[in-house]
């Protein structure tokens, strides 16, 4: 009787725990969506959970804001405490105390979906793409990167400093309505997005242990830079892979 209780207990737990995580991930997109909709609608059209698929490969894009001054694609992360990590890193730290936590790094997972929004929209290859990541308002930033890596107080403010024009009335209408088409997030199946993105890294990691470049299939060689040590893409300026060296 005590082990049933006590793996109803623990069964309960975890999808609690798994439940939270989903409810705190709704938060944070439903936030910044709140914020996005006092942007100037006559200069931004926001789009909010876009999915997009190209191929055999599914992206689910939390925020796009098409202006005159080009997209801006906004990954959200409802994440508090410390986040540490930098541009190159695979995984980045969230510090609460004593707690330590990996998750993969967030500016890497939005070149993924620019890489699928300049898929989608060939059309513009001289679009301007702005990727900004966004964590909540707790959390404390310790982030070394080029790439926009903010608090939510900050969105509006970050958006409304790129003031060169990009884009025509007419251009951002179409790509507008392009992305609205071309949204299959009435159609979207998690389970199948998350099965995807786990064979994806099972993949990736075997071409790494064969020290060989998942994006291209190329040899990974060890090269140095700002960051430190790392491995890139023999064929690169074509190819751009980097996986920092420990």
């Amino acid at each position: 009787m005590y082990l049933f209780l006590l793996i109803v207990l623990l069964l309960s737990a975890l999808t609690f725990g798994v439940f939270k995580a989903k409810v705190k991930g709704v938060i944070g997109e439903k936030t910044v969506s709140s914020v996005l909709y006092f942007l100037d609608n006559s200069k931004y059209k926001v789009v909010n959970n876009v999915v997009l698929k190209i191929g055999d490969k599914t992206s689910q894009i939390d925020h796009i804001v098409i202006s005159d001054f080009g997209m801006f694609v906004i990954e959200t992360k409802n994440y508090k405490g410390w986040i540490v990590g930098n541009e190159k890193s695979e995984h980045w730290t969230q510090v609460i105390y004593s707690y330590k936590s990996k998750f993969y790094n967030p500016i890497r997972q939005n070149e993924g979906h620019i890489k699928t929004l300049r898929r989608c929209l060939n059309d513009y290859p001289d679009l301007e793409y702005v990727s900004i990541i966004v964590f909540s308002s707790t959390a404390n930033i310790k982030v070394t990167s080029q790439t926009d890596v903010i608090n939510l107080h900050h969105l509006i403010g970050t958006i409304k400093r790129y003031s060169k024009i990009n884009l025509s009335e007419a251009e951002k209408e179409l790509i507008f309505q392009k992305i609205v088409a071309s949204n299959q997030e009435g159609s979207y199946n998690k389970r199948e997005h998350i099965r995807s993105i786990k064979q994806s890294i099972q993949s990736r990691e075997t071409a790494l242990l064969k020290n060989q470049c998942p994006n291209c299939g190329d040899t990974l060689i060890e090269r140095k830079g700002k960051f430190g040590k790392f491995h890139g893409c023999k064929s690169y300026p074509n190819c751009k892979f980097t996986k920092q060296i420990r």
